[in-house]
């Protein structure tokens, strides 16, 4: 077990040692997964090593790191032989599971039909399916991964890669046990095909000889806690032999500014107090960089060279890097205007690990101060809403839209109503559709509907998913809607939970990020997704900004000077902007997160160089 000046060398080398065929790397977003394993993907190829490098995330930005495009086709890395990698993007995915299974009854059906199946095929269930039927290609189909030694999987965020490892078994399950949900029948023509292969993938995710998983955590509480979970939840499925890679922990170059020193106290704390099911664990501790992972060179430097040696390296004197002018920190302008309309939904969206949560959270208890009735929930499976509250605030609901527990309920729902109606054979074939993986988006949408309902007459505010995920139940919203729009008699109003969210009156789409390459980029992308869906983001919130903090190392005015660039960039796209520091102490309970969010103050905006000065 190493401590904070262990060399990244040292480290990812223990990683890597007697590495398995397949190796995964997840965590909690923002822990830097995709540099690690990009930079791991890197240095086997370097070895020599064959080496396909395959992304899950459906906000995948591992093109971004190399600076080439990828998408959803094996592409060679430019400047790493032997180095291919794919971003497995579930629209792409879902194109070409469509055409799979439409190629083969095209011309052969009734129009009627035919139509009936493609409709089938339009939602969010085919999408997730497509995307899991890729990823098992890439486990365990050796005609697919013949050429390579090593395959090399960059993860969505947790909560959206248990899913997806989960999965090869549920289907597996389901479709031995199961008949198919008439929902689900376009999704599972292609499905009962290939159940061999999800029964091997099953036996690669379980076997540590073939299978490593890395997880990824940074020197914070929430961020162990997240990754003890996770490994419970894929011990569960037979997924051992784990590695722990703690990433991120500020080094003794930082200074010892009141920051600074809070910022490592906070980190030892947390290390200190690994929870035990994994402080067990294979360990390794990565030090913080001042720049981007951006880049074969950089990835390489990442892996081969101490952060000491680096940190002082280069021209001193080229700390500040742009002009501009950076906001009053805090979200207490944007808490003004959203308290003018007296009641509406905000949904704070973005990449994972951004702090979605804490700006959720700080937006819903400075409303709750002010008076107001409020309804704090989150949709995303790894959330941890109650305790960054971490406490009672008058007028101030939090919930969670626990996917286990809306799937839950809504078979138990279906069971009473549909199958109240049907014979003991028809209830026994009904439960065994409503084990379909599919059911648990539909359970998980019917809750979403019904909190975008109380925002008619409260503020409601939502935590959401990490952004990939997040896309998928805005496209079950919106399929909803068009199956609703089609069927209603033509000149008869009606209202979906679409229609409020594309209304600007009615629903503020804030979108967090944070001021480095990867996390505007994305926040970029999400943006154009919304726009084409309809829904035009109301504001951004630049969160836990180095710059911000106005800091006074070396080591700490590089981080914060790297930032400008891209803090000026949201500035460029966004209606509003908002700016919250790096904080020398985690903003939990009610009195730190209305901090936050006071009301405005009518400071003038500070000059990049003087925060910087």
């Amino acid at each position: 077990m190493g401590d904070v000046t262990q060399s990244s060398e040292t480290a990812m080398h223990g990683v890597l040692r007697e590495l398995p065929r397949f190796a995964f790397f997840t965590g909690k977003g923002g822990v830097g997964k995709t540099s690690l394993a990009c930079a791991a993907a890197v240095a086997l190829a370097d070895a020599g090593a064959r080496v396909l490098l395959v992304s899950t995330d459906p906000a995948s930005n591992v093109g971004q790191v190399f600076g080439v495009s990828i998408g959803n086709v094996v592409t060679p890395i430019p400047g790493v032989p032997r180095l291919d990698a794919i971003e497995i993007d579930p629209e792409q995915a879902a194109e070409q599971y469509r055409q799979r299974v439409l190629a083969p009854v095209t011309g052969l059906l009734p129009q009627a039909e035919f139509d009936a199946i493609v409709e089938s095929l339009s939602g969010s269930c085919t999408t997730e399916v497509a995307a899991f039927d890729e990823f098992t290609t890439f486990l365990a189909d050796e005609a697919h991964t013949a050429d390579y030694d090593h395959v090399i999987f960059d993860t969505a965020p947790t909560g959206h890669t248990i899913r997806l490892l989960q999965l090869p078994g549920s289907w597996t399950d389901f479709l031995v046990d199961g008949k198919g949900d008439p929902s689900c029948l376009g999704p599972m023509a292609g499905l009962d095909k290939q159940r061999d292969m999800y029964a091997r993938a099953v036996r690669i995710l379980a076997d540590p000889a073939m299978t490593r998983l890395v997880l990824v955590a940074r020197a914070h509480e929430s961020s162990l806690r997240e990754v003890e979970r996770t490994h419970h939840e894929l011990a569960d499925i037979g997924m051992t032999g784990a590695h722990l890679v703690v990433n991120g922990i500020l080094p003794p170059e930082a200074g010892d500014e009141p920051l600074a020193v809070a910022v490592r106290a906070r980190e030892a704390a947390a290390l200190r107090g690994i929870p035990e099911a994994i402080a067990a664990l294979p360990q390794h501790r990565l030090a913080l960089r001042t720049g981007a992972m951006v880049g074969a060179e950089a990835l390489r430097e990442l892996l081969g060279e101490p952060a000491r040696v680096r940190a002082n390296r280069g021209d001193s004197a080229g700390v500040i890097t742009a002009e501009g002018v950076l906001l009053e920190p805090g979200l207490g302008p944007l808490v003004d205007e959203i308290e003018r309309d007296g009641r509406g939904l905000v949904m704070c969206m973005g990449k994972g690990g951004v702090g979605k949560t804490t700006v959720a959270a700080a937006l819903a208890v400075a409303l709750a101060e002010r008076g107001h009735r409020v309804h704090l929930t989150t949709t995303d499976p790894a959330a941890h809403l109650t305790e960054t509250v971490h406490g009672e605030v008058a007028g101030l609901t939090v919930s969670r839209i626990d996917p286990e527990e809306a799937t839950r309920l809504y078979r138990e729902r279906v069971m009473a109503t549909k199958g109240a109606k049907l014979d003991d054979d028809g209830r026994a074939a009904l439960a065994e559709d409503l084990l379909s993986p599919c059911t648990d988006e539909v359970a998980v949408f019917q809750q979403f509907s019904k909190v975008v309902a109380e925002s008619r007459d409260r503020f409601v505010i939502v935590d959401t998913a990490p952004t990939g995920h997040t896309l998928l139940l805005l496209d079950a919203t919106g399929s909803y809607h068009r199956e609703i729009a089609r069927n209603m008699p033509a000149g008869m109003h009606f209202s979906t939970p679409m229609m409020r969210l594309q209304d600007p009156e009615q629903t503020k789409m804030i979108i967090v990020t944070l001021a480095e390459t990867t996390p505007v980029l994305e926040a970029e992308q999400l943006q154009a997704d919304l726009v084409r869906a309809g829904i035009h983001p109301w504001a951004w919130v630049v969160n836990n900004s180095i710059a911000a903090a106005a800091p006074r190392s070396e080591f700490l005015r590089r981080r914060a000077a790297a930032e400008l660039p891209h803090i000026a960039r949201v500035r460029e796209i966004a209606s509003r902007v908002a700016m919250l520091p790096l904080l020398a102490d985690d903003p939990v309970g009610p009195e730190r997160l209305a901090a936050l969010a006071a009301p405005s103050r009518a400071a003038a905006p500070r000059s990049a160089a003087a925060a910087l000065s």
